[in-house]
């Protein structure tokens, strides 16, 4: 008797356990993740060199993981170094790698004269949404989403995100073709003004927010004329983009998550104690290089700091460039509050 209660305790305590970070053993992976990661793999959509290698499934913890990872070292069939090494699903690698091809290294030739050598960007993590023990998983579960943080140019020139999306008149009009192309590939795009918990990261994933897929999230708007393409010569595609797609509704999930490639989560003895006060960042005033130290607020892709180099001269193409209105309404000169949501609020 006593052996049919030990047995039922500890499974009734692994069952806990699993809940309590947001996976049920009895849980299963939703049908279409496989589907398109069969589909893109049958395709051949992703091709395998020595910095792209296929790896060992992940199968694990609860629904996280994928049927074929990729591990990537460089992208761009090795032009691109990546800062640190990513794991991705098949969908998202090729359409990360056409979001590089298509828009990222065009954008940074444009406004920059040289492209883009390497990227900071984070991928997969097993982890809820928020760091949240319980919230629905994030796209990062799956391998299924990239973070972009910065993107360093051939001659060491460094933008990153938190900065260059208020900095000078070239990184802003870079980053926005960037983000731009991003939503012609992917169905969830944020950016800093989206929430504030991508006030320094650029998040896309490959997400379904409706049952066909076709629903798609591109947050903040934004009052930017591309520059790509302006001279009528169409641009080149590396690959078929996916399917036209509608904007969600304003209540459709939004990927509220503070990413974490370091393993900074809840099940993570590397976890930061709980915070006494919340902490706050505030965005860069136009034409300063960065926010001053005690309004910086730490991130989990934070490296040491680069001094932005001095503005370059703007070519005359580029001088009659729109002024650029973002954050949206609410964000502009206000303080973001860093926190997690109150008790009260949605956690996605």
């Amino acid at each position: 008797m006593w052996r049919s209660v030990l047995a039922f305790s500890v499974l009734g305590l692994i069952g806990a356990g699993l809940t309590g970070c947001g996976r049920s053993p009895f849980e299963s992976r939703e049908a279409w993740r496989d589907q398109t990661e069969q589909a893109c793999n049958a395709k051949r959509l992703v091709e395998t060199t020595e910095f792209v290698t296929p790896v060992k499934e992940i199968n694990g913890p609860g629904v996280c993981g994928m049927l074929q990872p990729y591990r990537i070292t460089r992208l761009g069939r090795g032009s691109v170094v990546l800062k640190q090494r990513m794991t991705l699903a098949c969908p998202a690698l090729a359409e990360a790698e056409a979001w590089l091809a298509d828009t990222i290294q065009p954008a940074a030739n444009l406004y920059f004269g040289q492209p883009v050598a390497e990227i900071n960007a984070g991928s997969y993590a097993c982890r809820g949404r928020n760091n949240q023990a319980g919230a629905k998983l994030s796209e990062h579960s799956f391998g299924n989403a990239v973070d972009i943080m910065s993107f360093k140019l051939a001659d060491g020139y460094v933008i990153t995100v938190k900065g260059g999306w208020r900095g000078t008149e070239a990184e802003q009009g870079f980053l926005r073709e960037v983000f731009i192309g991003a939503c012609a590939r992917f169905s969830t795009v944020l950016a800093p003004g989206s929430n504030v918990f991508h006030y320094d990261h650029i998040h896309v994933d490959l997400a379904r927010h409706d049952p066909r897929g076709l629903k798609r999230i591109c947050q903040p708007l934004l009052k930017f004329t591309p520059q790509l393409g302006a001279d009528g010569v169409p641009r080149p595609i590396s690959r078929p983009r996916p399917v036209e797609r509608q904007p969600a509704p304003p209540q459709a999930p939004v990927d509220i998550e503070e990413d974490d490639p370091y393993g900074v989560t809840p099940m993570s003895s590397n976890r930061n104690p709980a915070r006494t006060s919340p902490q706050v960042a505030r965005a860069p005033s136009p034409g300063l290089s960065s926010a001053a130290p005690s309004a910086r607020a730490p991130s989990a892709y934070a490296s040491t700091p680069v001094a932005r180099p001095v503005p370059r001269p703007q070519s005359s193409r580029l001088a009659s460039a729109p002024t650029y209105a973002e954050p949206a309404p609410g964000f502009s000169e206000e303080p973001l509050s860093l926190a997690a949501p109150g008790l009260s609020d949605p956690i996605y």
